[in-house]
C-alpha cells in the first residue's frame, strides 16, 4: 500500500513547472520517490549498524543520498 499521499506530489510536479499532471504521473512519482526512500533508508540503517547504533541520524540519511 502507498505511503505517500499523491495531492502533495501533484503540488510537487507543478512547482517544477507543469500546468496540468494526470493521475498516472503522480502515481509513477509516487512509485519512484517511495523506491528511493527504502532505498536510502536500508542504507542510512547499515550506516547506523556498522557504528552500532539502533538509531538512524540525519547525518546517516546525508550519507546514505
Amino acid at each position: 500500500m502507498p505511503e505517500l499521499p499523491l495531492a502533495p506530489l501533484e503540488r510537487i510536479i507543478k512547482k517544477a513547472g507543469a500546468n496540468r499532471v494526470s493521475e498516472d504521473a503522480k502515481a509513477k512519482l509516487r512509485e519512484v520517490l517511495e523506491d528511493y526512500a527504502i532505498d536510502v533508508a536500508a542504507r542510512a540503517n547499515t550506516l547506523a549498524k556498522h557504528g552500532k547504533r539502533k538509531t538512524i541520524t540525519k547525518e546517516d540519511i546525508a550519507l546514505a543520498t
